[in-house]
């Protein structure tokens, strides 16, 4: 497995001069991997973050910030064109940085919830299930692969279990559409982590390990040695990667919730959470 941490642990919106100087910080905490957002269209430059990647020896992943103009199954077709021309741009941008892995909820603004009989959700699905299928072939064109992700109740109410993001990947069918899963969102909605760690399967390609408050991995009351069995069950070997924010910056710690220091500090958040992943998944 490969270890990386969210660069918004400490940065938010992410330049490339933040993402320049962040770079020899992550590498010596010893990650593997750092993880970086397509905030905005033009938010850093990637062919110098990927230099500056390259040069600090790190592996990089990518994932989608879904706002309110970017939905793929929004009633609005203009919010829908928009969501679309957003993750195309996504897939180009991670390419861009050297990454493979864009992951994150493609398919609706964070945030929007509404309710919605089965055959409005399904309905939906079938947009979504057609706009990924494009998007997917788009993606594998350019070496990326479409890492879906399930969501809180809070945050949405389309996809909230890995057993329905199990339907989404199954129903798009093809190769460069996966599946994510986050511990933060699962430790809300399903009844055993473990149980869905294992029903995602090999559908697995990346996963963001997060304490029940987004603090330091190990230091809350996730079920970590469940978690653990399962990736090896389903043989998982992708990145494992911590994903929190900062307080202090305030454009992303509204939009998380984040209202408090969640470890003595950012630095120690991400190395006390390192400690913890590499010792529970030594193989």
């Amino acid at each position: 497995m490969k270890f990386g941490v969210n660069a918004w642990v400490w940065i938010a919106p992410m330049t490339t001069e933040g993402l320049a100087q962040l770079m020899p910080h992550v590498a010596e905490m010893g990650f593997d991997l750092v993880e970086v957002a397509i905030e905005d269209f033009d938010g850093f430059d990637y062919a110098r973050t990927a230099d500056v990647i390259r040069d600090n020896n790190l592996g990089v992943s990518v994932v989608a910030a879904m706002g309110p103009d970017r939905d793929l199954i929004h009633p609005e077709e203009k919010i829908r064109e928009n969501g679309i021309a957003y993750v195309r741009h996504c897939i180009e941008a991670t390419q861009a940085v050297g990454a493979t892995n864009l992951a994150g909820p493609l398919y609706s603004a964070v945030g929007r919830v509404w309710q919605a009989t089965p055959e409005e959700r399904e309905r939906d699905m079938e947009l979504l299930v057609g706009h990924l299928r494009e998007l997917a072939k788009y993606a594998d064109d350019h070496g990326v692969v479409l890492c879906v992700e399930p969501l809180n109740r809070f945050e949405t109410s389309f996809i909230n279990l890995a057993s329905q993001v199990v339907e989404v990947v199954d129903r798009v069918d093809h190769p460069a559409c996966q599946a994510m899963l986050d511990t933060f969102h699962m430790n809300i909605e399903e009844k055993s982590l473990g149980d869905a760690i294992r029903t995602v399967g090999s559908r697995l390609r990346h996963f963001h390990s997060c304490e029940n408050d987004r603090g330091a991995p190990g230091m809350g009351h996730v079920p970590w040695s469940d978690v653990a069995d399962a990736l090896r069950d389903v043989n998982y070997d992708g990145p494992v990667v911590i994903e929190s924010f900062s307080a202090q910056v305030e454009s992303i710690a509204r939009a998380a919730a984040i209202w408090r220091s969640l470890a003595p500090t950012q630095d120690a958040l991400a190395e006390d959470g390192l400690a913890f992943l590499r010792q529970l998944l030594a193989t």
